[in-house]
C-alpha cells in the first residue's frame, strides 16, 4: 500500500502578526482540510514586545497547527529565545533551536539553522557560524548511505541560488543571501528548501543534484523564498505542498526529474564555503555555457569594429584553435564553398547544406576551427544561440518547426545542422519517437536529458557524441563509444514517418549544380534578411 503523503505548510516572515497567519490556517483548513504541520522561516516575531504574543504565550489563544518556528535573526527578538537546543514557547508552538535535525514519527527528515550568517568571534546569539554550518554537515553526510534530506530550513536564502534559473526577481542573488547556506543546500539535498528575510516570493525551478551521464541520478531540490505575513502588495507568504519521506519512496520515483529541472546553481562553488570563504559567484561564461537555452543573451548588438568599449585591462577571448591541415569548413579556408554561405556574423556564419534535405537546410558553423559545442568560446556560444533563436523565428514564419543535430563523430570542424520541418508534416512528439524508435532498431542508447542541462558538462572535450534538439527544448543525446552511423540524423528526418524523402539520407545522392546552388543561396539570403541581427549595429 502506497504511503499516505504527509500535507504541510511553510510560512515566510511572521513579525508578530499571528493573529493573522493562524486565521489564514484556519481558512485553508477549512476549506482544504487539516495539515499536519506549519513550518515558520524568517523573523517570527516582531521588534517590538506585543501584547497579541501575550494572549498565546498564557494560552488565551492557541495556534490552530503544530507550529515549528526558526530563532533570531537579531538582537531585539533574541530574548524570545532562552534555550539554544529550542523549546515550547505556547500551546502548538515550538522553537526547533538554533540547528539540528528533526524526524517525525513518519520518518519525514527536517534539518534547520536560525540565524543570520556571521564570521565573527564570538558569534551573536542570533547567527550561525561556519562551525555550525560544518557541524550540520558533518552529522549528516558521514553515513554511509547519505542520500539527503526532505526538508531544509533557514531564514536567509542561499546565495547565488537564481544562477541557472529562473528570476528571482527584485533580489539580486548574486549580492544578497548567505554562501554558507548555498554550501549547506549543496551538501545536504533537500528536496523542499524554505527561506525568507527578503520580503519577497520566489519559487525557483527546480535544480538537479547529479551531473547527467557521470553520477546516478538524484532527486531534485525546490527551493522556495516566502514573503511577509500579511504584505501590502499580497505577495504569497504561506505555501502548501505534499510529501512523502524519502525514506518510504522508492528510488525511481524518488529520482524523477521534473520537465523544467536546471543545473544546480552551487556546483561550481559548493566546495569553497565549507570553510567560510565567500564564494565566489558562478562564472558568467557558464551562463553563456546553456548552449540550448534559447533564452539567454538574445537582443544584444552585434559589437561593430572600431567601437570597443572594453574597460583597458579587460580579459581579452581567446583565439579559436588553427585546423592541423585544409579544412572545409573554417571560412578563412580555399576550400570554403563561399557561394553556399548565406550570413557572416562576428564569429559564426550560416551556410546551407551541401546536398540538403530540403533547398532551406542550413548549417550554423563557427568561422574559427572548433571541433564541437563542447569546445566553443563563450563569445562563439552567444552569436549559436542569436543564430538558432532567429532561425527558429524565420521558419516559424514560414510555418515550419527547426530540428537541431550535431554529430561530433569523424568530423574536424563543428556543424550544426539545422532541418525545417512543416507544421503540417508531423509533430514535435512525432520526431521525437521517430529518433528513439530508430535508435533502439540500432542498438543505439539515445537517452533524453533535462531542457536547462548544459552540454559542456555531460561530454568532455574531444568525447564523441551525437546530439539532436527539438523545437519545444526536448534533447537526446548518445555517447559514441564505437562505430555509428554517419547518416543517422539524415535517416530519421529523411524517413517515412518525418519527410518521407528517404533517397535524400545520403547526401551524397541529392547534390546539385553550382548553379543551382548559388540561386537557392540569394534566395534564402533574401528571404531572411528581414531577420537578420547582424545588421543591428
Amino acid at each position: 500500500m502506497a504511503q499516505k503523503p504527509l500535507r504541510l505548510l511553510a510560512c515566510g516572515d511572521v513579525e508578530g502578526k499571528f493573529d493573522v497567519l493562524f486565521n489564514r490556517v484556519r481558512t485553508i483548513q477549512k476549506k482544504s482540510g487539516n495539515f499536519d504541520l506549519l513550518l515558520c522561516v524568517g523573523n517570527f516575531f516582531g521588534s517590538a514586545q506585543d501584547a497579541e504574543w501575550e494572549e498565546y504565550k498564557t494560552g488565551n489563544k492557541k495556534a490552530p497547527i503544530q507550529t515549528y518556528v526558526l530563532g533570531a535573526n537579531n538582537q531585539e527578538t533574541a530574548n524570545y529565545f532562552q534555550d539554544a537546543d529550542g523549546c515550547e514557547l505556547a500551546e502548538n508552538i515550538t522553537y526547533l533551536g538554533r540547528k539540528g535535525i528533526f524526524t517525525g514519527s513518519s520518518g519525514l527528515q527536517i534539518v534547520y539553522l536560525s540565524g543570520t550568517e556571521s564570521l565573527d568571534e564570538p558569534v551573536p546569539a542570533y547567527s550561525f557560524s561556519p562551525k555550525d554550518v560544518s557541524s550540520l554537515r558533518t552529522m549528516l553526510c558521514s553515513a554511509s548511505q547519505f542520500k539527503g534530506v526532505d526538508i531544509l530550513l533557514t531564514s536567509p536564502w542561499p546565495k547565488y541560488v537564481g544562477s541557472f534559473g529562473n528570476s528571482s526577481g527584485e533580489v539580486d542573488t548574486k549580492n544578497c543571501g548567505s554562501a554558507l547556506i548555498s554550501s549547506l543546500a549543496m551538501s545536504l539535498k533537500p528536496r523542499y528548501h524554505f527561506a525568507a528575510l527578503e520580503k519577497s516570493y520566489y519559487e525557483r525551478l527546480p535544480y538537479r543534484n547529479h551531473v547527467v551521464l557521470q553520477e546516478s541520478a538524484q532527486h531534485a531540490t525546490r527551493f522556495i523564498a516566502l514573503a511577509n505575513v500579511g504584505n501590502p502588495e499580497k505577495k504569497k507568504y504561506l505555501y502548501a505542498f505534499s510529501i512523502v519521506p524519502m525514506k518510504l519512496m522508492a528510488v525511481a520515483e524518488l529520482v524523477k526529474q521534473p520537465p523544467d529541472v536546471t543545473e544546480n546553481p552551487y556546483r561550481d562553488s559548493g566546495k569553497q564555503a565549507a570553510g567560510g570563504k565567500q564564494i565566489p559567484a558562478p562564472q558568467e561564461e557558464s551562463a553563456c555555457q546553456f548552449f540550448f537555452d534559447l533564452s539567454e543573451k538574445q537582443g544584444r548588438k552585434r559589437p561593430s569594429t572600431g567601437r570597443d568599449n572594453k574597460p583597458p585591462h579587460a580579459k581579452q577571448p581567446r583565439k579559436p584553435p588553427q585546423p592541423p591541415g585544409p579544412c572545409w569548413f573554417c571560412l578563412a579556408s580555399p576550400e570554403v564553398e563561399k557561394h553556399l554561405v548565406v550570413n557572416i556574423g562576428t564569429h559564426c556564419y550560416l551556410a546551407l547544406a551541401k546536398g540538403g534535405l530540403s533547398d532551406d537546410h542550413v548549417l550554423i558553423l563557427p568561422i574559427g576551427h572548433y571541433q564541437s559545442v563542447v569546445e566553443l568560446s563563450a563569445e562563439v556560444v552567444e552569436e549559436v544561440e542569436k543564430y538558432k533563436a532567429t532561425l527558429q523565428r524565420f521558419f516559424k514564419s514560414r510555418g515550419k518547426r527547426c530540428v537541431l543535430f550535431e554529430r561530433n563523430y569523424r568530423s574536424h570542424h563543428l556543424q550544426l545542422q539545422v532541418i525545417p520541418v512543416p507544421l503540417s508534416c508531423c509533430a514535435t512528439d512525432d520526431i521525437k519517437d521517430a529518433f528513439i524508435t530508430q535508435a533502439q532498431e540500432q542498438q543505439i542508447e539515445l537517452l533524453e536529458i533535462p531542457e536547462h542541462s548544459d552540454i559542456k558538462q555531460i561530454a568532455q572535450p574531444g568525447a564523441a557524441y551525437f546530439y539532436v534538439e527539438l523545437d519545444t527544448g526536448e534533447k537526446l543525446f548518445h555517447r559514441i563509444k564505437k562505430n555509428f552511423p554517419l547518416q543517422f540524423g539524415r535517416e530519421v528526418l529523411a524517413s517515412e514517418a518525418i519527410l518521407n524523402i528517404p533517397e535524400k539520407a545520403d547526401w551524397r545522392q541529392c547534390q546539385t549544380s553550382k548553379d543551382e546552388e548559388e540561386a537557392l543561396a540569394r534566395r534564402f539570403r533574401k528571404d531572411f534578411e528581414p531577420f537578420d541581427f547582424t545588421l543591428d549595429d
